[in-house]
């Protein structure tokens, strides 16, 4: 039997009833679902085998679809992420060094603990590699990744290496929370104002650089290259999110935009941007023509993207030590687009959509580093 339906990521699939457990299975390639639908069919297939009265389900805090899986666990909750680093996908080994990678790697899964509003506490490793590579370049890598865990205090307990072909890199980070409080992308309310913090694009201004755009300024270029190879985390700041009331926050991976979307498809709400408030870097706007386009859209900052009502983000201001700035408001789901960006005027303008998202693209990442 054919049927057609509408997955949560709003993909149109046409499918065919399987003959185990009723299961819905698309008459698509993966190609064709997309990175968010295949989520979707995956998330549904788990539903089906969900025994909410038993142990570990009824635990469970947050499943599939946030930037991490929260689980309640001896009094506290726990939080999993991870993160898989494919060569030639998410990484050019002609450009990004290997301790610059190892940073990266425990980088964007420490990024996710963040958004949760969480503690990272234990880190696991998986590497396939090609077994002519220098045994240097692995030490390299393993200097830069403990770089970062030794900041912030992760461990590094196991893993698993495999033979490959390409550089394939896993991480899986495991973390807590600070009591009972998590931040989520599904709390987003209707008058909840939109915040950001620090200056979205730099990452995105920093990939054009190293793809070969001139920028004469020494200084430009290592803030740049600091920016798309070697994130920082903001685990300090999300404590601080959560201490003061914020619930809802997502890390800019994506693009400001395609995460803000993500917030309001989990949310049910829609978001209205003001780009006059958007916060540009001056580096940025004075070299880049492009710059709304990459504040916007550009992927892999890994600031975070969070909403609050005002009197929250008023005491949010004040506790931060780092640039928070304010740029729209959350409203009731009124419209199929979800994200609407706004001029001065407060008419409705055109944006590159950006964001990445796998098999959509094809097979070369559009932030290719």
């Amino acid at each position: 039997m054919v049927a057609d339906h509408i997955g949560n990521s709003g993909v149109r699939i046409l499918a065919r009833t399987c003959t185990t457990a009723g299961a819905i299975i698309p008459a698509m390639k993966v190609s064709e679902l997309g990175e968010f639908g295949l989520i979707d069919l995956i998330r549904s297939s788990v539903a089906r085998y969900d025994d909410c009265g038993r142990t570990p389900w009824r635990e469970i805090v947050v499943g599939i679809g946030d930037d991490a899986a929260a689980w309640r666990a001896d009094g506290q909750i726990l939080l999993a992420t991870t993160d898989t680093l494919v060569q030639e996908i998410h990484f050019n080994l002609d450009v990004i060094s290997w301790e610059e990678l190892g940073w990266k790697t425990l980088a964007v899964n420490l990024s996710d603990i963040a958004a949760m509003g969480g503690i990272p506490k234990y880190a696991l490793l998986s590497l396939a590699l090609p077994g002519d590579l220098q045994a240097e370049d692995i030490s390299r890598f393993a200097d830069g990744l403990m770089r970062l865990a030794g900041e912030f205090r992760v461990a590094v307990v196991g893993g698993n290496i495999s033979a490959a072909p390409n550089v394939v890199i896993t991480a899986t980070v495991i973390g807590c929370s600070r009591g009972e409080a998590i931040l989520k992308r599904s709390t987003a309310c209707p008058g909840d104002l939109i915040a950001v913090t620090g200056y979205p694009g730099l990452s995105a201004a920093g990939l054009e650089m190293l793809k070969g755009r001139a920028i004469s300024d020494p200084e430009m270029s290592s803030v740049l290259r600091c920016a798309h190879l070697q994130p920082r985390p903001r685990i300090e700041e999300a404590r601080i999110l959560t201490e003061q009331g914020v619930k809802t926050a997502i890390d800019v991976s994506d693009g400001l935009v395609a995460d803000l979307d993500h917030i309001c498809e989990c949310s049910k709400v829609n978001a209205r941007i003001d780009m006059q408030r958007v916060p540009v870097h001056p580096m940025l706007e004075a070299n880049f023509p492009n710059y709304r386009d990459l504040a916007l859209s550009g992927g892999e900052d890994y600031e975070l993207l969070f909403t609050a009502d005002e009197a929250t983000l008023a005491r949010v201001n004040q506790a931060l030590n780092c640039p928070v700035a304010v740029i729209g408001e959350i409203r009731a789901e009124e419209s199929v687009k979800r994200v609407t960006v706004v001029d001065s005027r407060g008419d409705a303008i055109s944006y590159r959509k950006g964001g990445w998202e796998h098999f959509k693209h094809g097979v070369t990442k559009a932030y290719l580093a």
